[in-house]
C-alpha cells in the first residue's frame, strides 16, 4: 500500500482545502456511492448547518435534499433500514424485519477471525446492483462498514464480483459467503491502520466549549458514568464509540475504491458505506447532547475530504452520490421530562409475561418467541396446535395493553390485513413489516417520546417519526439540486439511482423514481 493507512485517516480529518479540480468530465457517472449514516435524524441537518463546512453543506448546497423522506415501515432498525435502500422494498419483500434476524448465519464463517458467520442468507429478491448487471454484467461493488448488517444488505444476495468488509473486535473480516481469504490490499490496511485504533486516543471537542449550546454533565446519558469530555480509548475498549472509527471507514472504502479500480471503465461500479459512529454515541449520550454536536461536526469534515478524495481518482461529474440514514432516535423520557415535555416507559411485559407464561405452562409450548420494540411474535403453529385460537390470544393481549398510558393504538395481524393503510402513519408502516413468515401478531403504537420498556440507554425501533425521520439527499450528475418538501421514503432510493445510470428495477418495487430531482 502506497500510503499508510494512518495517513488516510488523517487525511480525512482534515477539509480538503487549496487543491486544483479536475475538469467536470461530461460522460455519464461511472460510479454510483451510498453513504448511510446509522442513526441520522433529519433534524441534525437543519440543527448545525450554519457549522458545518464539508461534506454536509456541500449535500445541502449542491444536492436535491427531500426534507420529508422517512424509513416507512415499522421497526426502524438498522438490519430493515439497510435492506430497503437499494433494493427499493420494504421489510415484508425482503425478508429482513429486525436486526436479530438479519445477518448472522452459522452456515459461514469469518474469515480469519472466531466468532459467528453473517451472509444475505435471509435477504429476499434484487437490488441495485443485480439491475445493473443485467445491462453490465461486469458492473461490482465495494460494500463497507463497521457492522455487519450495513455492509452486507445494500449489496443483495449476489457474491461474485463483490468485495464486502466489516470489522469484527476490531479488525477488518468478510465471511466464507464472499471469499476464503482477505485480500492483500485489505491485511496491508488493516495492519498499518492499528495506530488509529490504539488505546489512550482521545475525543474531545472539536471547538471551544462555549460553541456548544448543550450541556455536557447530563446523569442520564451514558447510563450515569463518564459522560463528560474528554473520552480516552480504553485498553479494554474498541474504536466503535469513538469518531475517527467512522474517518477509518472512509479510508477504507477510498482504499477499496483505488485498489479495486472501480469507477476507471465504462461500466458503472456501486459502492456502498456505512458510517456507524453516529449510533453509538447516540445510544450511549441521546439526539440533543453536546456529544452527538461534535460526531456531527467531526462526520461533516470526514465526508467533505472524503468526497474530494473521490472526484480526484475518478472524476469530478462521474459520481452520484446518495446520502440516508437507517433511522432516528427518540429522547429518553428523562430528557423530554427536563423540557416539560409529556413522555413515559410504557412497560407492556408486565401484561404480556403473566399471560403468555401462563398459557406457555398450559399448553406446553411457548408462546411469546420474542418482542421487538412493538412488535410482539408469537408461535402461532404450535399454539393452534395445542388448540389455542391465536387471533383470540392476540386480540386479549392487545386489549390488554391498550389501556396503558402513552399507547396510541394496538394492531393485530388480523385487524391489520383489512386496515386503511393511508389514515394512519403507524398502521401503514406496521402492514410494510408483515412479510408471510414474520411471526408478528400484536403491534403496540406509542406516544411521541414514549419508550416501549424500559431500556438503559437512548433507542430507536418505533414507528413513530423521531425514529422515522431521515436525510435522504441526492448529489451528481443527472440530478437536479433543490430542497423537495414532498413526501419521500427511502425505498425511492434504488430506482431512483436506477434510473439516473439509465437501468430498470428487474422486480416490482415499493420505491418511486424521484423524477422532480432528475435533470
Amino acid at each position: 500500500m502506497k500510503r499508510n493507512a494512518w495517513v488516510l485517516v488523517l487525511s480525512l480529518v482534515a477539509v480538503a482545502q487549496g487543491r486544483a479540480q479536475p475538469a467536470v468530465d461530461a460522460r455519464p457517472p461511472a460510479l454510483v456511492v451510498l453513504i448511510a449514516v446509522d442513526q441520522l435524524r433529519q433534524d441534525y441537518l437543519e440543527r448545525f448547518r450554519g457549522e458545518f463546512t464539508g461534506g454536509f453543506a456541500r449535500l445541502l448546497r449542491s444536492g436535491a435534499v427531500f426534507t420529508q423522506a422517512f424509513q416507512d415501515h415499522g421497526i426502524t432498525e438498522t438490519a430493515p433500514g439497510h435492506a430497503s435502500m437499494l433494493s427499493g422494498r420494504y421489510p415484508y419483500s425482503t425478508g429482513i424485519v429486525r436486526n436479530d434476524e438479519g445477518v448472522p448465519d452459522r452456515s459461514v464463517d469469518l474469515v480469519g477471525l472466531p466468532g459467528t458467520g453473517a451472509s444475505p442468507h435471509r435477504f429476499r429478491g434484487t437490488a441495485l446492483l443485480d439491475w445493473m448487471r443485467a445491462r453490465w454484467p461486469a458492473a461490482r461493488m465495494l460494500s463497507v462498514s463497521r457492522k455487519d448488517r450495513s455492509a452486507i444488505l445494500p449489496v443483495g444476495r449476489s457474491r461474485e464480483g463483490v468485495t464486502v468488509l466489516w470489522y469484527v473486535q476490531g479488525r477488518i473480516t468478510t465471511s466464507s459467503y464472499y471469499a476464503d481469504t482477505l485480500p492483500a490490499w485489505v491485511r496491508r490496511f488493516d495492519s498499518a491502520s492499528a495506530r488509529a485504533k490504539r488505546p489512550g486516543l482521545v475525543w474531545n471537542l472539536l471547538r471551544a466549549p462555549s460553541r456548544y449550546g448543550e450541556p455536557d454533565s447530563v446523569v442520564w446519558e451514558r447510563r450515569g458514568r463518564a459522560f463528560t469530555f474528554p473520552y480516552t480509548l480504553a485498553a479494554d475498549s474498541l474504536i466503535y464509540t469513538m469518531p475517527w472509527m467512522d474517518s477509518l471507514t472512509l479510508a477504507l472504502a477510498l482504499e477499496g475504491v483505488a485498489r479495486l479500480g472501480l469507477g476507471r471503465s465504462d461500466t458503472p461500479d456501486v459502492v456502498s458505506v456505512g458510517l456507524s459512529t453516529l449510533d453509538n454515541v447516540g445510544h450511549d449520550f441521546g439526539p440533543d447532547s453536546r456529544e452527538v454536536h461534535d460526531m456531527m461536526l467531526r462526520l461533516d469534515r470526514y465526508l467533505g475530504a472524503f468526497l474530494a478524495a473521490l472526484e480526484r481518482r475518478v472524476g469530478r461529474g462521474r459520481v452520484v452520490l446518495a446520502l440516508t440514514g437507517d433511522h432516528g432516535v427518540t429522547a429518553r423520557p428523562e430528557a423530554s421530562w427536563a423540557r416539560g415535555e409529556q413522555a413515559g416507559f410504557v412497560v407492556v411485559d408486565s401484561i404480556l409475561r403473566p399471560v403468555l407464561d401462563t398459557l406457555s405452562a398450559r399448553a406446553g409450548v411457548r408462546a411469546l418467541l420474542y418482542r421487538e420494540v412493538g412488535m410482539v411474535a408469537l408461535d402461532r403453529a404450535r399454539l393452534a396446535g395445542r388448540g389455542v385460537n391465536v387471533d383470540s390470544l392476540a386480540a386479549d393481549l392487545a386489549a390488554r395493553i391498550r389501556v396503558l398510558p402513552g399507547v396510541v393504538r394496538v394492531d393485530t395481524r388480523a385487524s391489520l390485513a383489512g386496515a386503511d393503510t393511508t389514515s394512519h402513519p403507524a398502521v401503514r408502516r406496521w402492514v410494510r413489516m408483515l412479510a408471510p413468515d414474520t411471526p408478528g401478531e400484536v403491534f403496540i403504537t406509542l406516544a411521541p417520546l414514549y419508550y416501549v420498556g424500559r431500556p438503559r440507554n437512548f433507542t430507536h425501533g418505533q414507528p413513530s417519526d423521531d425514529d422515522a425521520h431521515v436525510p435522504l439527499i441526492l448529489m451528481g450528475p443527472g440530478i437536479r439540486p433543490g430542497v423537495y418538501g414532498a413526501k419521500a421514503a427511502v425505498v425511492d432510493l434504488g430506482p431512483t439511482l436506477a434510473a439516473v445510470v439509465g437501468v430498470t428495477p428487474t422486480e416490482p418495487v415499493d420505491g418511486r423514481v424521484l423524477r422532480e430531482a432528475l435533470r
